[in-house]
């Protein structure tokens, strides 16, 4: 090693990189595992290491390459679990420069004739160690042709030589090849261990850094070691050896927490003018739309988790107060509300991230979010209707065939009823202004099937016009006489449907030996009526005499004419040339 390259600065991440499987953290159960396995001699032919990015899992393959090829200060020891690190295979696979120990990147070497290389070498012995190892990192970027090339080279590999893969995509790995191989599934690092980590590296440094800001790096990493090591050391430099956490979320671009949990009570609570202000204080200090977003969420699902699990808000990187403030969330809002509000930041998220401004689509969405809030769950509705239905109001069954609502003057269906805005008056008078809007929007029947044609319900417009026989029409009230044909459920369709779309409560009534025409039938008559005067006409006669098998297909008015020609008539430009006028 050069003089320069021993005064040249490292990164946290490779200066302190594990040498042994006692400084790994957080894999207890991979090392107890390849710990016994290297005591009973049951070394496999071929390891596959998976995880997130940053969890040691090409510092684990080194490690067990040192470990296979490691024989002590004094040159006798054999393959184990605690490599002395000093003699010349540990230094030389330290230094990544160990002729026995092939590193090979998937991502760069994708093809078969890289792996034609690997296949036609490992008949040959070790050059000096006990094993030759090929350590492929990203393996699930070779080529369906290289897996296949690989397959039988990986199962019956010469006894001298070991395989080791690593990858962050191990769905994208065949089965064939994970049937030959050790699977170990790398974990992410808990939050406590990373903290605990970051805190020696700091000593370590000379580096005084607020247990605040290691959270706040801790939460940040994700479970990363790499990550988390990558981060404190920018923190190192951001703060110049001295770094509290309003530095770290600076350098992070992070809002405060705080903030954000002021800013998510604030929608909680509908007040949209305080949560625009916040909104637009974080981002006047730096913080990003889309980040405080994320945030949002990122609180929304930890309330509902503590909601669900107490024990959840035992999180070592949350300080004290948004551990109090977080519980607090979790006893006053309702599960609805959270899951609602999460869906909402969702769909926020996608708007911002496709918005020509991500700060007006993040302004839009807590508008949103705000204005639903204060909305009554499903539950509270149903409640609410329950206690606004009538008193006089029956229900029972009059037949097998049609479920019947008993009144004074007859058997009659009626809706379920709807809520609507009468906190300020009671029963009777809502009831009474119920009445007059009906009157007034709704004053015939044929109004009912203009509701019908307005919300495309063909079905139904369909059945209300061949099987119902009007007995009777009022604003809010149906009385009719079903055909031997009409759906079973007319009556209770209708008046639900009717409730739905307009917000009044309509009562459809079925009464019996009403003999009037239903709509179709009118229909029918009046074309039918229509045809015979026409045939009397003196054109039609001639047409019939001359063409006995002749129909009438269709009758117009002079005004229907007009009114189509009126629709399809070309508009006309001012100050057109017409060509005639001259």
């Amino acid at each position: 090693m050069t003089a320069e390259e021993k005064t040249s600065y490292q990164v946290l991440a490779r200066k302190y990189r594990p040498e042994t499987f006692s400084d790994l953290i957080g894999q207890e159960a991979m090392v107890r595992t390849l710990k016994n396995a290297f005591d009973a001699d049951r070394i496999a032919q071929a390891f596959m290491m998976t995880g997130i990015r940053g969890v040691g899992k090409t510092t684990t393959a080194r490690i067990i390459a040192k470990g296979m090829n490691c024989i002590g200060l004094e040159g006798k020891t054999g393959p184990t679990t605690s490599p002395c690190g000093q003699c010349e295979h540990c230094v030389a696979i330290s230094e990544g420069r160990h002729v026995d120990v092939l590193e090979m990147d998937a991502a760069s070497r994708t093809g078969v004739d890289d792996i034609r290389e690997i296949i036609d070498s490992v008949h040959y012995r070790a050059a000096s160690a006990r094993f030759k190892i090929y350590i492929i990192d990203e393996v699930h970027m070779l080529s369906n042709n290289a897996f296949n090339a690989l397959l039988k080279t990986l199962e019956e590999p010469p006894a001298h030589v070991k395989f080791i893969f690593a990858t962050t995509e191990i769905r994208k790995v065949p089965v064939t090849v994970l049937s030959r191989c050790q699977r170990f599934d790398l974990r992410r690092i808990e939050p406590e261990e990373m903290i605990k980590m970051l805190q020696n590296l700091a000593k370590l440094e000379n580096a005084n850094i607020s247990n605040e800001a290691l959270a706040l790096i801790t939460r940040a990493s994700e479970g990363s070691a790499r990550d988390a090591q990558s981060l404190l050391d920018q923190a190192i430099s951001h703060g110049a050896g001295e770094t509290n956490v309003d530095q770290v979320r600076s350098m992070l671009g992070l809002a405060d927490r705080g903030r954000v949990m002021d800013l998510f009570e604030f929608i909680m609570r509908g007040q949209a003018k305080e949560a625009l202000n916040e909104l637009g204080s974080q981002y006047s200090d730096g913080a990003d739309p889309i980040g405080i977003i994320r945030d949002l969420a990122e609180i929304t699902h930890w309330v509902s988790v503590i909601k669900i699990t107490p024990d959840a808000a035992d999180d070592p990187t949350v300080s004290p107060d948004e551990k109090a403030r977080g519980q607090s969330f979790s006893q006053s809002l309702s599960m609805r509300v959270l899951t609602r509000t999460w869906q909402l930041l969702l769909k926020a998220l996608d708007e911002i991230s496709s918005a020509p401004n991500s700060m007006m689509a993040a302004e839009m969405a807590i508008i949103r979010i705000t204005h639903v809030s204060d909305l009554p769950s499903p539950g509270e509705l149903v409640k609410k209707l329950t206690h606004s239905q009538p008193n006089n109001t029956v229900v029972k069954k009059e037949s097998s065939e049609r479920p019947t609502i008993n009144t004074t003057s007859s058997n009659y269906i009626q809706s379920q009823s709807k809520e609507t805005n009468s906190t300020s008056i009671d029963g009777n008078t809502a009831l009474a202004l119920d009445a007059e809007t009906l009157a007034l929007q709704y004053p015939t029947f044929e109004s009912v099937l203009e509701i019908i044609r307005k919300f495309r319900d063909m079905k139904l417009l369909i059945d209300v016009e061949n099987s119902i026989r009007l007995s009777s029409y009022m604003p809010g009230r149906i009385e009719f006489t079903p055909t031997e044909d009409a759906p079973k459920d007319l009556a209770q369709r209708l008046g639900q449907l009717l409730q739905s779309w307009t917000g009044f409560r309509w009562a459809v009534t079925v009464v019996s030996h009403c003999s009037a025409k239903t709509i179709q039938e009118h229909r029918n008559a009046e074309e039918a009526q229509l045809k015979r005067e026409a045939k009397l006409h003196p054109f039609v006669k001639t047409v019939f005499e001359n063409f006995p098998k002749a129909s009438i297909t269709e009758i117009k008015s002079q005004a229907q004419i007009i009114t189509e020609a009126e629709e399809t008539r070309l508009p006309e430009i001012e100050g057109e040339w017409d060509p005639f006028e001259e």
